[in-house]
């Protein structure tokens, strides 16, 4: 990124993209898919050009019914070469059924504030944390990558403002028990460009691990911060196509930024991503003809500019 007196010029020529409608875009849906459905929604995303595809959640079904049979999903997905799938893991029972299932990457959850982690996960963020290094030790043992996603990093809905040096002190314990990149999660989507460019600068102080972010686009406020989080350097950026989604354990919890209108703002800025556009929106049109609602993305209903000739 470089500087100019108040204008910021964007020199990062890529950025990868992780797809997580899947998951987190499905978890909040009132429709249930069926797993028929959920995999060619999966094999949809794929022949767009994602690579990193957030396909399942190993949580007991009881609590997330909209991700149960997550073995019978990854039986079915296309293993395309390059293409990875990850799934949700909150415990070692889940990370056994997640190497069972062939996963190629794990991704965990700590949740900030120990209010919204009971909610979530049923204990304290200190204990998220104990649980997370259990399931970090046995990936790295299964050769997997592990993800840990650091959950309302930017604000909690039961307990407000979150400070960066608690996130930070999350982020390096994680690290310390093996974490190979670090997800920054504004789940209940709070933050404004400045809080990323503080968060950022702050989890750097105790980790040079690879850095990714997790934007919803609560309070519109979604596609500012992810051009935030690019200027900062960050190497990933996840996204749900059509912008489904949201966190069924937070009130009034929307939708994750929309996988189409992010590609169209980084592709505006110079930034490649290797997806195609057309072959996206035509996944998340497959979804919201399969969730029987309109996406909450506006690319599809905008087109892209200038229009194809």
């Amino acid at each position: 990124m470089q500087k100019t007196g108040h204008v910021i010029m964007m020199t990062m020529s890529s950025v990868e993209i992780v797809e997580v409608g899947p998951r987190d875009g499905l978890q909040n849906e009132d429709v249930v898919l069926d797993v028929a459905a959920r995999v060619a929604y999966i094999a949809a995303l794929a022949a767009a050009g994602l690579r990193r595809i957030e396909a399942v959640s190993f949580v007991h079904p009881a609590r997330v019914p909209q991700m149960a049979d997550a073995e019978a999903v990854m039986a079915a997905v296309p293993r395309t070469d390059g293409v990875r799938y990850s799934g949700l893991v909150l415990n070692r029972r889940g990370m056994d059924r997640a190497v069972g299932a062939g996963v190629d990457e794990i991704n965990m959850v700590v949740v900030a504030t120990d209010t919204f982690s009971l909610k979530n996960q049923g204990m304290t963020t200190a204990a998220a944390i104990r649980a997370a290094a259990d399931v970090a030790a046995a990936a790295r043992d299964a050769g997997l990558a592990v993800t840990m996603t650091v959950a309302a990093a930017f604000g909690c809905p039961f307990e407000g403002e979150v400070r960066p040096d608690r996130v930070a002190e999350i982020v390096r314990q994680c690290v310390s028990a093996g974490v190979s990149e670090v997800a920054l999660a504004d789940t209940i989507g709070v933050a404004v460009p400045r809080d990323v460019r503080l968060l950022t600068d702050v989890v750097r102080s105790v980790t040079s691990a690879p850095l990714r972010f997790h934007f919803h686009n609560t309070r519109n406020t979604g596609y500012a911060n992810a051009l935030a989080a690019v200027e900062a350097g960050v190497s990933a950026l996840d996204a749900s196509s059509g912008g489904i989604g949201g966190c069924p354990f937070a009130p009034a919890a929307t939708g994750n930024i929309a996988t189409e209108d992010l590609l169209y703002a980084l592709g505006r800025s110079g930034i490649g991503t290797g997806i195609d556009m057309g072959r996206l929106l035509a996944a998340s049109a497959l979804v919201e003809e399969r969730l029987g609602h309109a996406n909450p993305a506006l690319l599809g209903r905008a087109g892209t500019f200038p229009a194809p000739a």
